[in-house]
Formats: C-alpha cells, sequence, structure tokens
C-alpha cells in the first residue's frame, strides 16, 4: 500500500509539471504583453491609493509623481514596433491615460497648495497614520497632546479663514474632502489601536471623540461659510455650473481622439439638425400640419398610455426591436442578454435631471408620481408618449446600453479604464440611425419620436458647446431646447440641469450624436463598402471594448499606428456626404 501511496503521489507531481510547463509556454506564446500591463497599471493605482490614503497630502503627490513618471518609462522598454495593431492601441491609451493621470496630478496639486493655509492641523494627523499602517507602536500621551493642539488649530484656522475666506466654492469643495480623509484616516488609527494598547485607549478615550467631533463642526462651519468668488447662477433659471473655455474643451476634444475644435461640432450639429427639420416636415405633412412641424409634434405628445401602463410598454417595445434586428441579422444578441435585461422605475428627484429613461443594465422609467404636481405629471406623461418611447427603449436596452455592457464585460474587460462617452452613447445614438434606415420606424407617431431625439442630440451640442464657451446662460439652453427640438419646459430643464450639476463631463452631452456619427461613417466606410457584413462590424465593436471609435477604427482596418499617436481622422467630412 505504502509501495503504491508513493507510485501515485510521483505520477501526480510528474503530472502537474507536465500542465504547469504547458500552460506556461501557452501563455507566452498566445498572450500579449499590453493586457498585463494595463491590468498592472491599474492595479498599482489602487493598491497605492489603499496605502496613501491622504489624496491631497505632500506624500501622495509625491508618491504618485514618482509613480508616474516610473511607468513613462516602463513603458519606453516596450517594443512598440513589433506589436500588432491591437496592442499598439492599447499601448497609445495605457500612455494617454498615465500622462491625462499626470495632469490631474499636477491640477490636485495646486488646488492643495491654494488651500494648505486653511488645513493647518493636517499634518498631524497623516503622521499617525503614517506610524499606524506599519503598526508603529504609538507613543499615547504624545499623540493625545498632538490631538489637543490639533483642536486649537481648528479653532485659530476658523480666525484664518474669517480673515482670508477661501476663492471659490471649489477650493472649499477641496478642503472639506480633505476633512473627510482625516476624520477617516483618525478613526482608522483609533479603531486599530483602541482595546489592543491599554496606553493607546487610555489617553484616547476622551481626546479622540473630540478631536472628530472638532473636525466634523469645521467642516459644517465651512460649508457654510461665503467664499471670495461666490457661485451665482447666471438667470432666474438657478442652475448653477462651470463653463470650462475653449481651451479646457479642446484639451478635452484631444484626449478623447477628436481632431475638431467647438465651432466645427457646432457646424456639424446645425448641419445634421438641417436633415432632421427637413424629415420632420416631411412627417407633419403627412399628419395634415403642413410645415407645422411642432404642432404635430404636440399632437404625437398626446399619444401616451393610461397611468400605469408604461412598464408593460417598455417590454413590448424592447420584443420588438429584438425581434426586427434578429430577422436582419444586424448583431449577434447572445441569449442571456435577452433574458437578463430589467426594468426599475426612476425617482421623483431622479426625474429632476431625467424625464425620459436611463438605462444600462436596466432600464430606468420615467413616469408620473402621485407626489408630483398636475402640470408635472401631465409633462412627464406627454414626454413618455408612444413614438418617443418607441425610439429610446432599445437605445438604453437591447442592441443599446445592455448589450453594450453585457458585452463589454465580457470581451476585452481590461480595456475599462479606457472608456469614453463618444462610444459609451455614440453606440446606442448609431443604432437610432441604423434603425431608421433599416425601416423600424414606420408609422408617422414612430418617425417623428425618431426625429425628435435626433433633433434633440443635435440640440444637446449647440447648446452644451456654447455653455462651455461663455456665451450661453443657462436659461438660453433650456428656450434652445424647447424651439429647436420641441421638449416639453419641464425636461428642458431637467435636461441643462443633468448636463451642468448632475455630475457628467463637458463633453458628455455632445458625445451623443458625435460618436453615433463617427460610427456611422465606419459603418459606411467598411460595410457599405463590401468589406464587411452588418453582423460582422457590429460584433466587432463589442469584441474591442470601450475605446475611442478613431481607435477602433485603426484596428478594424489593421492599421500600423505611431508610437506618438494624434487623432486626426476627418469624419466630418464623409457624414457630410452622407447626407446631403
Amino acid at each position: 500500500m505504502k509501495k503504491l501511496y508513493y507510485l501515485r503521489t510521483f505520477y501526480l507531481f510528474v503530472s502537474f509539471l507536465i500542465l504547469s510547463s504547458s500552460a506556461t509556454k501557452s501563455q507566452d506564446v498566445s498572450e500579449p504583453l499590453m493586457p498585463f500591463l494595463i491590468n498592472e497599471y491599474q492595479n498599482d493605482v489602487s493598491d497605492l491609493s489603499k496605502v496613501y490614503i491622504f489624496h491631497y497630502s505632500d506624500e501622495y503627490f509625491n508618491r504618485f509623481e514618482k509613480f508616474h513618471k516610473d511607468w513613462i518609462e516602463k513603458l519606453k522598454k516596450v517594443d512598440f514596433k513589433k506589436m500588432d495593431v491591437s496592442s499598439q492601441a492599447d499601448y497609445i491609451l495605457l500612455k494617454r491615460n498615465i500622462e491625462s493621470d499626470r495632469y490631474e496630478l499636477a491640477a490636485d496639486k495646486k488646488n492643495f497648495d491654494q488651500v494648505r493655509y486653511a488645513i493647518p492641523f493636517a499634518d498631524s494627523i497623516m503622521a499617525m497614520q503614517r506610524k499606524r499602517r506599519r503598526g508603529t507602536t504609538p507613543d499615547a500621551m504624545q499623540w493625545a497632546a498632538s490631538l489637543s493642539k490639533v483642536i486649537e488649530e481648528i479653532q485659530q484656522a476658523k480666525e484664518t479663514i474669517t480673515r482670508k475666506p477661501l476663492a471659490n466654492n471649489d477650493s472649499k469643495k477641496v478642503v472639506i474632502t480633505i476633512i473627510k480623509q482625516l476624520r477617516d484616516g483618525l478613526k482608522n488609527v483609533y479603531d486599530f489601536y483602541d482595546g489592543y494598547n491599554p496606553q493607546f485607549t487610555w489617553w484616547m478615550h476622551k481626546t479622540f471623540p473630540q478631536t472628530d467631533s472638532s473636525l466634523s463642526s469645521f467642516s459644517k462651519w465651512l460649508a457654510a461659510r461665503p467664499v471670495q468668488q461666490q457661485d451665482v447662477a447666471m438667470d432666474n433659471s438657478g442652475i448653477i455650473g462651470h463653463p470650462i473655455g475653449r481651451e479646457e474643451i479642446l484639451r478635452q476634444l484631444k484626449y478623447e481622439m477628436i481632431d475638431y475644435t467647438p465651432e466645427d461640432l457646432i457646424a456639424l450639429a446645425e448641419s445634421q439638425y438641417q436633415w432632421c427639420l427637413k424629415q420632420m416636415i416631411q412627417v407633419s405633412k403627412q399628419m395634415g400640419f403642413g410645415d407645422n412641424w411642432k404642432a404635430a409634434l404636440e399632437e404625437v405628445k398626446h399619444h401616451y398610455l393610461p397611468v400605469g401602463e408604461q412598464p408593460a410598454l417598455i417590454n413590448q417595445l424592447q420584443e420588438q426591436a429584438i425581434s426586427f434586428i434578429d430577422s436582419l441579422g444586424l448583431v449577434t444578441i447572445p441569449p442571456i442578454a435577452k433574458e437578463a435585461w430589467r426594468m426599475d422605475m426612476l425617482s421623483v428627484k431622479m426625474m429632476e435631471f431625467a424625464s425620459y429613461f436611463l438605462g444600462g443594465s436596466e432600464i430606468l422609467v420615467a413616469y408620473p408620481h402621485e407626489d408630483q404636481d398636475f402640470d408635472t405629471k401631465r409633462m412627464i406623461m406627454r414626454s413618455g408618449n408612444f413614438g418617443f418611447a418607441h425610439a429610446e427603449v432599445f437605445h438604453e436596452l437591447i442592441p443599446g446600453h445592455n448589450l453594450q455592457f453585457f458585452m463589454f464585460r465580457r470581451y476585452k474587460p481590461y480595456r475599462r479604464p479606457f472608456n469614453t462617452a463618444f462610444s459609451t452613447e455614440g453606440w446606442p445614438f448609431y443604432w437610432e440611425m441604423t434603425l431608421w434606415d433599416k425601416g423600424f420606424d414606420n408609422t408617422t407617431d414612430e418617425k417623428a419620436g425618431a426625429l425628435f431625439w435626433r433633433m434633440t442630440r443635435c440640440a444637446r451640442i449647440v447648446f452644451s458647446l456654447n455653455y462651455h464657451l461663455g456665451k450661453w446662460t443657462p436659461q438660453q439652453c433650456i428656450d434652445y431646447l424647447v424651439d429647436k427640438a420641441g421638449l416639453e419646459r419641464f425636461s428642458a430643464e431637467s435636461e441643462v440641469r443633468r448636463s451642468f450639476t448632475g455630475g457628467y463631463g463637458p463633453l458628455y452631452q455632445l458625445a451623443y450624436m458625435t460618436g453615433a456619427l463617427q460610427l456611422y461613417a465606419l459603418h459606411h466606410e467598411m460595410v457599405t463598402s463590401g468589406k464587411m457584413t452588418d453582423r460582422e462590424f457590429n460584433d466587432a465593436y463589442l469584441h474591442n471594448g470601450n475605446i475611442p471609435i478613431e481607435i477602433f477604427r485603426d484596428i478594424l482596418m489593421n492599421k500600423k499606428l505611431l508610437e506618438n499617436y494624434s487623432p486626426n481622422w476627418k469624419f466630418i467630412d464623409e457624414v457630410n456626404a452622407l447626407f446631403k
């Protein structure tokens, strides 16, 4: 028996060595380098951020300045020319992200330098956390004395800020963020030693809660304090945003790999709007309203469902879109994707920022709540009419966001750090354009609904860029949406509020149409020319992850890239030719 046991053990050991060797060789041969580097960079950032928890501190800035520099040097050692185009694309995007992280770090450091005077006590708390993270035995009496001094310094900081208020609300937010990080760090210290180190517990039992309470009170006091440059509403809309200016728009466009100026994109939107207007007038004439397309759209808005029946319509419209797409073989929809989508209702608060739908893993439906007033209920019901919903449900679900996110989690998920709104929002709107071309919108209500959304996306480019260029106020943006696209005023206010105060980036609203037109132009290059089928093109997009569409184009064309890559695709010329 003992001999048999040894023989079996020896056999298992040899088998393990063979399998391990085989797996290693397979990995060395077949797996490219860049996914590992991208994953390594993201995990390095995550791990270091958990150690250096005070993200506004000299220690943090110094460590990450060195970290970014080291990674740039690391990339220089990669043989870029020997990689295939997909790996070259990954290299370019990783380098872009690192350089962007360096830029953001420098901006945060500049902001920190401007508010140091407001937090003279920060170093004392940070020093305790630095010692705690390596388990240093504390000098409990000295630490308690330091915290007692922190309480005194907080009072001194209030006096300093009263004499010299913070520059603006952005500076105030930085200080409030720092205070929160200090409280979290101090609690981490206390939780680590309390009850385990008797000396620490004896000295800190009263001192810690007193210090934490002082920090909390300081944060609340600061939130209520005036700043040198107070944010005020630009008009009676009450919407307060922060226009970023032309220079920053250009920087962000370059990051998104859009080789155009804001003026170029406004001109593109206005040209697309004229195409939509001609189509809308044709629909208006079919409905018997002549050139008065706004009257026709008003009629469409009356075709909403009775209270409580909207969710069932969502399900019906999703099944209709899937059936239509499957019948034409336009894209591969995995069975589980068809099964796994789900639905929920938007809250009353969320409807202040979105009065139609939101989507992703699930679709969030806007429909009136009993707590809303009569006018609000009526506007939301009108905005959720059949024609508008017909053109938008598949945008949020399949083949739009829901399918997009489903596939991105399964194909090249390591590219998640490269995500861009121009792809995220461009893909679903590209499908709105595609299904229009394929005849999905048959009735006048369906056509008017599709054109309403298309006109809205044109308007988003115009109003958001004019706002960030400093040319328009929020109220002008609201009025423009009502006049040019026919939005309900409540919906227009929600749209503008979401754009400027909802946490979206300054380029987000222009990403819908711009990204869609990039994909539409690329589809013409690859599919209309006969190089690919619809299914091949659309599946290729879903299998390449959320990346800038110009880079996706390079991959499809197997175009060898330059290490010092710069965007140069002039897709507007092709778009204009397609919509003459």
